[in-house]
């Protein structure tokens, strides 16, 4: 533990920005789940919708330092693949 009053105010807002960026990187899984199943299930509207919330997630998180750039950018890419039916995607 540190001793010092700014270091441990360090620890503070450390461990807050991480339980934040947690939630931004749980929540992109999530949502890349929830895109993959309605790839499955075949339904064309429910997976433009899906992928579109992705997109828009993973720039946000990217935005905010949740997310590297280029592993949103990749994210995205391999998005663009399901929409897209490629099977080595999935």
């Amino acid at each position: 533990m540190p001793n010092i009053r700014q270091q441990e105010k360090r620890v503070r807002q450390a461990t807050r920005q991480r339980v934040e960026n947690l939630r931004w990187r749980s929540t992109a899984k999530t949502l890349m789940r929830r895109l993959r199943e309605a790839a499955d299930g075949g339904d064309a509207a429910t997976v433009g919708e899906r992928h579109r919330e992705l997109v828009s997630w993973l720039d946000k998180a990217a935005a905010n330092g949740s997310l590297h750039k280029n592993t949103a950018a990749r994210r995205k890419a391999q998005a663009s693949r399901i929409v897209a039916g490629d099977r080595a995607a999935k």
